[in-house]
């Protein structure tokens, strides 16, 4: 289909636009786009995109596409005032790229690009980026919306990731949990929080409070040397209007595609404008892992009374100790710990401790289902499971994190 939305008027309404140098070049697009819309669409090229977007007929547009390949980079300031009209007239952006270089795409994505879809098309794909971009709601009118808290920078947060030393050891549960109560540990003047998930491929904190992940997280980590505090909170999502979000990208990406750099200003970032920033770490060791662990006030290291968390445990303390890291910052969390009245069991954890030769300073008891429960549907242990002695152990030891930071706070005062 190639005629202009413009002049159709026997045409059924046009919800869409795709725009181009020639849509003819990118015939599965054209295929795609009928087998989605049928004939409720047009195309533009670049030319006419811009003139056409300021008009009163554009309202009724969902979303064009914009398809562009490599021979189009030098109309990239064309292309920008592409998407600047499209969001102008409220209309979601979709990116079709063919060979385009990385920078490039990245430039139009930051300036509004709502999805990004590789040419040519992989089969579906197209499909499924509409239904994100058309049922993707304005955060600010969802209960995860963004924040209204504004950035001052002004603090210096407490640093404290979570790492599991084995897989399903409960890291992201406990970071997520700590997080909520330490937001909501004193009613009156209740500090800060930000959690920050660094679990680029799997990371599930949002899955854990029910957020959306957003495309705005990625632009932010591939380019940090611009980030201010303004693009920092944008990226953020809020829960319950008091604890702060980043979430994990929304694809999957290399942990080392992100440099310590990049990290250690995310974290700075965080720092200076929250009181307490708790991470979700990845479980696997990547060169910025010493990053976070030298900016850490306290760094958890997540375990169970089994064979494989005291084997993952000796080898993280081997690698740390050998290149001479701060070994001491780790504070050992053991989950699903045996109960008061099981002897055989607490003398299991004496004997891990001592053969390890490390302290297991915090005992979390098995919560059971209801833990996964509350887990699948988006809320914290405290709002749907409040009683449950899991959510106990982690409010006191949220309590016990804010006393000594108070009391650290205090100190330093006087």
């Amino acid at each position: 289909m190639s005629t202009s939305p413009a002049v159709q008027h026997d045409q059924p309404p046009i919800v869409a636009c795709t725009i181009s140098r020639d849509v003819q070049i990118f015939d599965l697009l054209i295929e795609d786009m009928e087998a989605a819309l049928g004939d409720s669409w047009g195309d533009l090229s670049f030319e006419d995109a811009a003139s056409f977007l300021s008009q009163p007929e554009a309202r009724s547009l969902q979303f064009v596409t914009i398809a562009m390949d490599s021979e189009d980079e030098d109309s990239l300031p064309t292309i920008s005032g592409v998407i600047a009209a499209a969001k102008a007239a409220k209309v979601k952006v979709i990116l079709i790229a063919e060979d385009v270089s990385p920078t490039a795409l990245h430039q139009l994505l930051r300036e509004g690009g709502d999805e990004f879809v590789p040419y040519p098309l992989p089969e579906n794909e197209l499909a499924r980026a509409i239904e994100r971009v058309l049922t993707a709601e304005d955060p600010v009118e969802t209960p995860s919306g963004e924040s209204k808290f504004k950035a001052t920078g002004d603090r210096s947060g407490v640093v404290i990731p979570i790492h599991g030393l084995a897989g399903g050891t409960g890291a992201t549960m406990l970071a997520v949990n700590m997080a909520w109560e330490l937001a909501n540990i004193e009613k009156d003047d209740p500090p800060k929080v930000c959690l920050i998930d660094l679990d680029f491929q799997f990371g599930t904190a949002s899955t854990y409070l029910d957020l959306p992940r957003r495309e705005s997280v990625l632009e932010m980590l591939t380019d940090t040397e611009s980030m201010d505090s303004e693009v920092f909170m944008q990226a953020l999502l809020t829960y319950g209007e008091k604890l702060h979000v980043l979430t994990s990208p929304t694809d999957m990406i290399p942990l080392d595609m992100i440099t310590p750099e990049d990290i250690q200003r995310v974290i700075e970032m965080a720092r200076v404008n929250f009181d307490y920033v708790i991470i979700d770490m990845p479980s696997t060791m990547v060169e910025w892992s010493q990053t976070v662990l030298e900016l850490a006030h306290v760094y958890f290291a997540m375990i169970e009374l089994d064979m494989r968390s005291a084997q993952n445990t000796l080898r993280i303390k081997r690698a740390l100790q050998s290149e001479d890291l701060p070994f001491e910052k780790l504070r050992f969390v053991l989950n699903r710990a045996p109960g008061f009245t099981d002897l055989n069991g607490k003398s299991r954890v004496k004997r891990l401790s001592e053969s390890l030769g490390i302290s297991v300073e915090v005992l979390l008891p098995d919560g059971g289902k209801p833990v996964a429960q509350a887990a699948d549907h988006g809320a914290p242990m405290a709002e749907g499971i409040p009683k449950n002695p899991l959510r106990k152990e982690i409010l006191k030891l949220a309590k016990s994190v804010h006393d000594v930071n108070q009391a650290d706070a205090v100190e330093a005062r006087a």
